[in-house]
């Protein structure tokens, strides 16, 4: 959940303050194991916790989830198990922050990212994210 390539080049620190753990602890109970369980397999994280710091380095949202422990993309290119269908598990199956369809293409998203806020009622926003003109943007998701 920490680890980053871009820290590691950069030299960021990419460390969690224990809140942040706190924030995790749950994210994995809500998030992670149900999915683990459904599907009876790992999950792998694409991107986890991000500090103020990498997340500004990457060009991350100032308001990212990622960066509060509260976050994570799941990416299972290379498995038997699609993105499609965690995605839609999450979406019909779990209790979440938000849900993103991020990137990719009609049937299959590049990577799922799905947040599940530690303290407060969920929002349960889904989203697609696409480029236009280059630019990252975000619409209802309608399917």
């Amino acid at each position: 959940m920490t680890r980053s390539n871009t820290a590691q080049r950069r030299g960021i620190d990419n460390s969690p303050t224990p809140e942040h753990i706190e924030n995790m602890k749950v994210l994995a109970e809500k998030i992670f194991q149900p999915i683990r369980e459904h599907f009876d397999r790992p999950i792998f994280v694409s991107s986890g916790y991000r500090s103020k710091a990498l997340n500004t380095a990457i060009g991350g949202s100032q308001t990212s989830q990622h960066s509060t422990g509260e976050a994570v993309d799941i990416d299972m290119d290379g498995t038997t198990l699609s993105n499609t269908d965690v995605f839609n598990y999450i979406k019909d199956n779990l209790d979440f922050d938000q849900l993103i369809w991020e990137f990719g293409n009609d049937q299959k998203p590049d990577w799922v990212h799905v947040s599940y806020k530690a303290n407060g009622p969920q929002r349960k926003s889904i989203l697609v994210a696409k480029k236009i003109n280059n630019k990252t943007t975000y619409q209802k998701y309608g399917g």
